[in-house]
């Protein structure tokens, strides 16, 4: 009988200790963080031009020049901007 007693209270211990263990594991991943980082710039881009982004965003390559430019010329507000306007709003978002 003890030794039921204490086979069962190992085994109640035992799994106690798993299940805290599996919380800790329940932490994000470092590519999980980096998603949620990525998805919140994405904002409301859609499409072609969200896919890109978020491929972009989520390898560990800096983005291309020609992947600024395309995005920065997908912005709304560079559709409608004109001359010097649209050079100092493209330079601009080209920085970021």
């Amino acid at each position: 009988m003890k030794k039921l007693l204490s086979l069962t209270a190992l085994g109640l211990a035992l799994s106690l200790g798993l299940s805290a263990h599996a919380a800790e594991d329940k932490a994000p991943t470092k590519q999980q963080s980096k998603m949620g980082t990525c998805n919140k710039e994405a904002g409301e881009m859609k499409g072609d031009e969200r896919k890109a982004f978020m491929k972009t965003c989520l390898s560990n390559k800096p983005e291309t020049q020609q992947n600024k430019m395309k995005a920065c010329n997908a912005d709304e507000k560079a559709k409608t901007l004109k001359g010097d306007e649209r050079k100092a709003f493209m330079s601009e978002c080209l920085k970021k």
